[in-house]
């Protein structure tokens, strides 16, 4: 199928491939650089198959309506708030549903930078859609980067559109509402210790709150955050201390016991493990 006829408020901007590969070269747009992107309201009949492998990721977010996508690892559903994200290299192709077409913000970039932002997010064939916390920010995002890019290809629009995908990559990539059910007791976990940097909890509280065993909770939190539950707990407490010891004249011990830690010289022991001094050091420290 085609999409020659175009679809009724349709805008579409695709750079020109010279203009792409000067784009490559040059500093600022080397990291990152949009070669297509456009916005489909109710597409019917829309769709792609790519047998052969582009060298561009594809994003590409459901703002209504349904479709589908495909990989190497299988066909997946797509449902308004959405992104569908494909990696370069790998054949797929997707399409929307004919009952309820979907309506679809959509670019393609490349650059040195773009094979970070997948493997940090492990955007990869397999796992090809993403739920984000925020759709109305991905949508806003993408409706800069068409902005800039229908505004003309001079090397200043390139970088405006550059950053605002670069924007959009990094809270892609970190935001972690993949809508992977695995994960939603490790997401309340991390709250919870979020909002209760001064409770006494162990790994082991956290599991049975989350109903998983000890050892599948942890491998489950480090999977998802990145860190151990009570390394991050670690850092939560420390980044609240430092908070305190800039911003009040509160003393050491009253820091200490806002943060979780009864003893003061074992919050002194912590906070000189984490940043090399110890808080009175630290206090002392011109900043700003």
């Amino acid at each position: 199928m085609t999409i020659a006829d175009g679809f009724p408020g349709q805008r579409m901007l695709v750079l020109p491939r010279p203009r792409v590969r000067e784009a490559l070269q040059q500093p600022g747009t080397s990291h990152l650089v949009v070669t297509d992107c456009g916005y489909f309201p109710e597409a019917h009949s829309h769709g792609r198959v790519r047998a052969s492998p582009i060298s561009q990721a594809v994003i590409i977010v459901c703002a209504k309506g349904g479709g589908w996508c495909e990989t190497p690892a299988g066909r997946f559903s797509v449902t308004a708030g959405q992104v569908i994200i494909l990696p370069p290299g790998h054949p797929h192709s997707y399409g929307s549903n004919e009952d309820t077409p979907w309506t679809l913000w959509w670019l393609h970039v490349t650059g040195r930078d773009l094979p970070e932002f997948l493997t940090a997010a492990g955007m990869t064939p397999d796992a090809p859609i993403r739920t984000p916390s925020d759709v109305y920010r991905v949508v806003a995002l993408i409706a800069e980067v068409l902005q800039s890019m229908e505004r003309d290809t001079t090397t200043a629009s390139l970088l405006a559109a550059a950053g605002a995908a670069w924007h959009l990559m990094a809270l892609l990539a970190s935001d972690r509402s993949t809508g992977d059910g695995r994960y939603a007791a490790i997401d309340r976990a991390a709250e919870y210790l979020r909002t209760h940097i001064d409770d006494h909890v162990s790994v082991a509280e956290l599991a049975a709150m989350s109903r998983l065993s000890g050892s599948h909770f942890a491998a489950l939190f480090k999977s998802r955050i990145g860190y151990p539950a009570l390394q991050y707990q670690t850092q939560l407490r420390m980044a609240r201390a430092r908070e305190l010891l800039d911003t009040t004249d509160q003393s050491i011990a009253a820091v200490a016991a806002a943060t979780g830690y009864p003893d003061s010289f074992y919050f002194a022991r912590q906070f000189k493990k984490v940043h090399g001094v110890t808080p009175f050091g630290y206090r002392g420290q011109r900043k700003g």
